[in-house]
Parts: C-alpha cells; sequence; structure tokens
C-alpha cells in the first residue's frame, strides 16, 4: 500500500498564531540537525503549524499520513514492475532524505511498529537511512529534518510512543489556543465576525472540560472554525453548531443529547 503523500514548497506562509516559543525551537532545532516530536490533542494546530515552520524556513515539505496499514517498506521504497523489468522506487522518507527539507510524519503510532525501527537511525549522531533491500545507505543532508506527530491522548498500550523512540526527539507540546487567541483564528479563518465566533469558543471551552467523561476527545480549533464558516454561510445557529460541534464528538445518542443542553444553555 502507497503511503500518502504530499510534497510542496509553499510560496506563502501558512497563518498560524504562535502560543509560546515553538517557532524558535522548531528553527533551533532544524539548524542544529534535530529531530522534533509535536504532541497534543487533535485539531490544535500541529499539522498547520509545520506547514508554517516549511514555509517560513523555505524548505519542500513532505507529509505522510500514518495509518495502520503504513509498513516500513511504504515509507523507504520497494521493488515494482515496469515494462517487464523490476525497478526500485524510492517511498517518500527516502526521497525526503536525498532532496532534504521537511518529512513530517503526521500521527506517528498509528504506523506499524516496524516503522520506528527505520527512523532510529536518522534520529541519532548517524543521520542515516540503511536501504538494505538496494545495498545503499543514504546521509541526510544538513537541510533534512524529521518530524513526528502524535496525540497522547489517545494512547494504548498497543498503541503509544516507547519511551526509547520518544527520548531521540526535541519534543513540543501543543494545547488549544487562549480564548481571545482562538477567537481571532476562527473568525480570520471563516469570515464569521469575532463578536459572534466568542460564543462558539465558550461551547468549546465548556465541551473540553467534559474529555475523560463523557466524551474520548474535546472539541477541536479545526471544528469551531467549520461550525463558525457554516454560520457564516448563512446556516442557522443551532444547526450549524450541531453539525460542526456536536455530531463529530460522539455516536451515543444519551451523549448528544447531554451535549445539545449544554449548547442551549451556553447559546441559545
Amino acid at each position: 500500500m502507497k503511503a500518502a503523500l504530499h510534497a510542496v514548497t509553499a510560496p506563502a506562509l501558512p497563518a498560524y498564531v504562535a502560543s509560546g516559543n515553538e517557532c524558535a525551537l522548531f528553527e533551533h532545532a532544524w539548524r542544529h540537525q534535530l529531530p522534533v516530536l509535536l504532541k497534543g490533542p487533535t485539531g490544535c494546530g500541529k499539522t498547520r503549524f509545520v506547514a508554517h515552520m516549511a514555509a517560513r524556513l523555505e524548505l519542500p515539505l513532505h507529509t505522510v499520513a500514518c495509518h495502520d496499514d503504513l509498513t516500513a517498506a511504504d515509507l523507504t521504497g520497494r521493488h515494482l514492475l515496469r515494462g517487464g523489468d523490476t525497478v526500485w522506487s524510492d517511498g517518500p522518507l527516502t526521497r525526503a532524505v536525498r532532496e532534504g527539507g521537511i518529512c513530517y510524519l503526521d500521527e506517528v503510532v498509528e504506523a506499524r511498529k516496524d516503522v520506528t525501527v527505520v527512523l532510529h537511525p536518522l534520529t541519532d549522531d548517524r543521520r542515516i537511512l540503511p536501504l538494505e533491500r538496494i545495498g545503499e545507505e543514504l546521509a541526510a543532508p544538513n537541510s533534512f529534518m524529521l518530524v513526528v506527530s502524535y496525540n497522547p491522548g489517545y494512547q494504548t498500550l498497543l498503541k503509544a510512543l516507547k519511551p526509547s523512540t520518544r527520548q531521540r526527539f526535541v519534543a513540543i507540546e501543543f494545547g488549544f489556543l487562549p480564548p481571545e487567541q482562538e477567537i481571532a483564528v476562527v473568525a480570520a479563518e471563516s469570515g464569521l465576525s469575532p463578536e459572534r465566533v466568542r460564543p462558539l469558543v465558550g461551547l468549546a471551552g465548556r465541551l473540553r472540560a467534559l474529555k475523560g467523561h463523557d466524551l474520548e476527545e474535546g472539541v477541536s480549533t479545526r471544528l469551531v472554525v467549520y461550525c463558525a464558516t457554516l454560520i457564516a454561510a448563512g446556516m442557522p445557529l443551532a444547526d450549524a453548531v450541531l453539525a460542526g460541534m456536536i455530531e463529530p464528538l460522539t455516536d451515543d445518542a444519551d451523549v448528544k443529547a447531554a451535549l445539545l443542553d449544554v449548547a442551549r444553555a451556553m447559546i441559545g
């Protein structure tokens, strides 16, 4: 199975609102060839941050969306039949090492365990990628950077990043923005006025407080943007909140009803 790959050099700087010193930390890590681990809840801006930093540093960005069936061979490459001949085809990680730039493995814990083994030689002072199938060993150029992300809230015994792997990375923890900053981001992304966004962000904060009780995950900033976009397009408030901030969180009818009660109490 082929990995999902997008390789772009962004001409413009993707919008991103920093909540701390993450931009400076990321830039220092790149300049000193240090791998970076981003951890935080779904939809809090990890992927947008990587795109922002790639454009800011003027680097190609190779993004791989990790999944249950992603193997080491999907990343490094494999032999394929072409026109009756067997030829080697580089995987996305191999192409990123050859070309330089940032290779971003999104939700790395979703991949199979052999993936982390392939990453280890790239995350220490060797900075190499052994390609045993073709007898080649690639040395990563100074412009290459490995970035991985995961959501600690979804960790289980079967899907957890081992300490021996985590300790190979500089780690940056992400969370949701303070309310005023989140209001500004949602307003800019959706086109809805800050005054109308404010109650949506307040509701999102209230629903996030329920994480670990009735919900596995809180409302992401992404969902708040979706909801605000629907409202800006003319959808009634109640319908937009249901579709954008309630339905994506749960399939349990009782929990959904309780969330709707919270929403009605806060925004009418």
